[in-house]
Formats: C-alpha cells, structure tokens, sequence
C-alpha cells in the first residue's frame, strides 16, 4: 500500500448506517442499557439530565460495544488466530468477552500500572495477558510481537472503524429513549467513544450539541481539537486514569468535524461528581464517567435549562483505592 493510501485509510470514518448496521450485529451481545434521571443532580446542574447508564453494560463498560462489532465483523479466516490489543483494562475485557463469544483466543498488553480490578476483569474472561511498561511505545512494540508470534489481527482500542460504530450505538439508544435532547455529553480518551457518539448524533439532527469532557491534569483532546494536530500528552497523574490517552489522526478528524467543544474538570471536581452519582443514583461509577458530570458541575459547560444526555462510560472503579477514602 502507497504512503497516500495508508494515511487516507487512517482518516476513515462510519457513517450513521454503519452506526446502525453495527447495533444490528451486537444486539445479541451488548445490553440495551437503561436511561437514568436524578432530580436532586438535576438542580446542581441547572438541567435536565439523562444518564446513559453503560457502567453496567457487559464487561462494565462501553468498550463491549466496539469490540463485539469488531469481533464480529471479522471473517472465519480474519478471526482464526484470534485478537490483540493494548488496554488499561476496560477495552482489554471488551476484547476478551467478545472473542470468548466468538470462541477465539484474546491476547491483551497491558500496562504495568493497570489498576488490579481491571487486570482481573480482563482475566477472569479467559484473555492472555502481557504487561509492559507504561508507555505506547512499549504497548505497541508488546503487540507487534504478539502478532508476530500467534497471526492474531489487532483491534485498536479507538483507531479503528468498526470499533467506533460500535461505540456509536449508544448515542443511538440514547436518543431512542430520551427525545429532546438539545445536548449529548461524552468523556473523551482516545476518542472512540466521543466519535461515534458525534457521527450518531449529528447525522440524525445536527442541532443537537455534542461536547466533549476529559480532565483538566489530561487535557491533550481539548488542546487537540483547538490546534487541528494530535497533540502530546505529557507524563500526568489524574483519578480519571481510563482518559489517559491521546487521540489518533482518524477520531481527531471525526471530533473536530461534529463535535462543538471539549471541556475540562478538575480533580475535586471528577470525585465530587463521582461521589454524587454514587450516593444520589445508587450505581457505581468509575472515576472517567464522572467527568461529563463534573464539567456541568464546574460551569465548564453552559447547557443551563437543557434537556442534556450524559453517557456513564463505566463502572469499573477500584474498590480499595475510592478517591474519597483517607
């Protein structure tokens, strides 16, 4: 394949009917998660807000989508050798159930630094893990060698079509369910999710804002998607460690073309939010889905006296290390 060939493909995008043809393949694999209100959060916001509860999807997170549609997009032959990734943890277990459904083996890199709820997340549904040092260097270097070694075809966590249709179906349960909405809130990381997310939401009404939230001590997709090139994330520390990630080429593309703004929270306010949800909505939340919250909870988006959906990313916190614990 040329250079042009291979950085056009790189940019490739779904469109709403790979959205839709996406949330045909996985419905026998992913949950239709429910919709969740809180009146008491909808006064501290100033809003009223529709939590799209995928911390209690399958594998407790939103990742089961992409990867089911990954994984099920393959051919018998694409799929003999099985799947590679890299993951903190929460696309490592979304890889591992969805090729455990297939009945084909999964291999997982993951950082040394992995919390150990998602470490045993991922093991516990059969996936062979390999750890590394905490870079993406090392992350990609780990499953080049794995590929070498078992013919495995890699599934990026977000740079990856299939896996950002699959991502996509969320928003469109969301507004399914919840008509009205003049605005849809997701966390951002790599920007699987915020991607497929814009292509839903504004190829069925391009009115509807779409916003972005990460934290402030990891704010590379806000920095990004001013300047139009992928930019660095320094060596940082955040509670939101699942938005640890910096965008690719291809999400940069889809979010600075439907997205209308990323925002950042504070710290203090990523576990207020965190906290909140835990004792007003009676869910668990991990630290990342809090972040959409507390960009409202800051004032950092303005969607006062909307009708705005907020997508719960995951629910996989680390119950020994909750940010609220002395």
């Amino acid at each position: 394949m040329h250079e042009a060939d291979v950085a056009a493909d790189a940019l490739v995008l779904p469109d709403l009917d790979a959205i839709r043809s996406a949330q045909s393949r996985i419905a026998p694999h992913v949950h239709r998660t429910p919709v969740l209100r809180c009146r008491s959060i909808d006064a501290e916001a100033g809003a009223e807000l529709f939590f799209k509860a995928e911390n209690i999807q399958r594998t407790g997170a939103f990742k089961a989508r992409g990867a089911s549609n990954a994984v099920f997009s393959l051919s018998d032959q694409e799929a003999r050798h099985g799947v590679v990734t890299h993951s903190s943890g929460n696309h490592g277990a979304a890889l591992a159930y969805a090729a455990g459904r297939r009945g084909i083996p999964a291999f997982v890199v993951m950082p040394e630094s992995a919390p150990r709820t998602k470490q045993e997340n991922v093991r516990r549904r059969g996936a062979t893990i390999r750890f590394c040092a905490p870079t993406l260097e090392a992350r990609d270097a780990a499953c080049a060698a794995i590929q070498r070694e078992t013919g495995a075809r890699l599934v990026h966590p977000f740079d990856d079509v299939r896996v950002i249709a699959g991502q996509g179906t969320a928003a469109l349960e969301l507004i399914d369910e919840s008509p009205g909405l003049g605005a849809i809130v997701a966390p951002v990381g790599g920007g699987g999710l915020l991607s497929g997310t814009s292509i839903a939401v504004k190829s069925g009404d391009p009115a509807v804002r779409v916003f972005g939230a990460e934290p402030a001590n990891a704010d590379d997709a806000a920095r990004s998607f001013r300047s139009g090139s992928v930019e660095p994330l320094a060596s940082t520390t955040t509670i939101a460690d699942g938005l640890r990630t910096t965008l690719s080429p291809r999400t940069l593309s889809a979010i600075r073309a439907h997205v209308d703004a990323i925002r950042t929270a504070s710290e203090a306010a990523i576990v207020r939010a965190m906290r909140m949800i835990w004792e007003r909505m009676k869910i668990i939340v991990e630290p990342s889905a809090a972040v959409p919250l507390a960009c409202l909870l800051e004032g950092a988006l303005d969607v006062r006296g909307m009708r705005v959906g907020i997508i719960l990313s995951g629910g996989n916190a680390d119950l020994d290390r909750l940010p609220w614990q002395s």
